[in-house]
């Protein structure tokens, strides 16, 4: 027995020693930049003299005192929460069935999901501009059915925005989900069925409550790429609606104002995993109090 543990201690050392100079690098190539960018928010900005080293607060208090960033940061809060729950929403059921279905077809089923992301974001949201114009798809269809008589404006919307963004999203909840989800023993859920509980009741009461680490895990990633999203909502929204990473990226590259686009970057980092984590920690809390029970 000592021999065996001997061997496990020495393999995931071994493991460790191997991982830790790429996981060392990954963390450089992550904390450099935002290292740089804490240290560049605190500067001053001369529309002369560009950047000037100083130490001064006056980019976050920009931020907290005008009403138009904070209109934008809220913006950007409510469109990452509708396409988080709506990618749930849409998502959970078709995680289910893949981890379910015993169909010969399933790997094509993979495929077909994970082809979306093989394409740019670019790419799909030209699509979905072809899709919701005037004279898009899904005009064409609600005229051509009578429903309207003129084509409805959807392109430059909130609408536009949230739809194209969760069409983005959805495919990575969905393996999320799909991965936590078969390795659930369906038998439980027999069990229940076998007891007289109905489909919804066991699905609510037994299915739910054990994939809700893969429900935490898949809803934590889906909303930090919903919160720093950018070709979508420049391309389907426009000047109809601005969020926190075309805002960044306007004053640092059309203003030249590096401070305050690195005190804008490091306010939507922040405010992304803080939000991210508690919602991460009431969702577990919940699970550890609903398995517990």
């Amino acid at each position: 027995m000592s021999t065996i543990s001997q061997t496990s201690s020495r393999g995931k050392a071994l493991g460790t020693g191997l991982a830790f100079p790429a996981s060392l690098v990954v963390f450089l190539i992550i904390l450099i930049p935002i290292v740089q960018l804490f240290r560049y928010s605190f500067n001053h900005f001369d529309p002369a003299e560009m950047m000037q080293s100083a130490f001064t607060f006056e980019n976050y208090i920009k931020f907290f005192s005008d009403p138009y960033y904070r209109n934008i940061f809220f913006t950007t809060l409510w469109v990452a929460a509708v396409c988080t729950v709506l990618a749930l929403v849409l998502g959970f059921p078709v995680a289910y069935f893949m981890a379910k279905t015993q169909s010969r077809y399933k790997s094509l089923f993979v495929i077909l999901l994970v082809f979306p992301l093989l394409v740019g974001n670019v790419v799909r949201a030209a699509g979905w501009m072809v899709a919701l114009g005037n004279a898009g798809v899904v005009n064409s269809i609600l005229m051509g059915l009578g429903l309207i008589d003129q084509p409805l404006r959807m392109m430059y919307t909130p609408t536009a925005v949230v739809i194209g963004t969760t069409a983005v999203v959805m495919p990575y909840l969905i393996l999320t989900l799909q991965s936590v989800l078969e390795g659930i023993d369906f038998s439980v859920e027999e069990a229940a069925q076998n007891l007289g509980a109905n489909f919804f009741t066991t699905f609510r009461r037994i299915v739910v409550p054990i994939a809700a680490p893969g429900v935490a895990a898949g809803t934590m990633l889906v909303f930090i790429l919903c919160m720093n999203a950018y070709a979508t909502p420049v391309l389907l929204g426009g000047s109809g609606i601005t969020m926190m990473a075309p805002a960044v990226y306007g004053q640092i590259t059309r203003a030249s104002n590096w401070p305050f686009g690195a005190a804008l970057a490091l306010i939507l980092v922040v405010a992304t995993l803080l939000i991210a984590l508690c919602s991460n920690w009431l969702i577990h809390r919940r699970y550890v109090k609903t398995m517990g029970s």
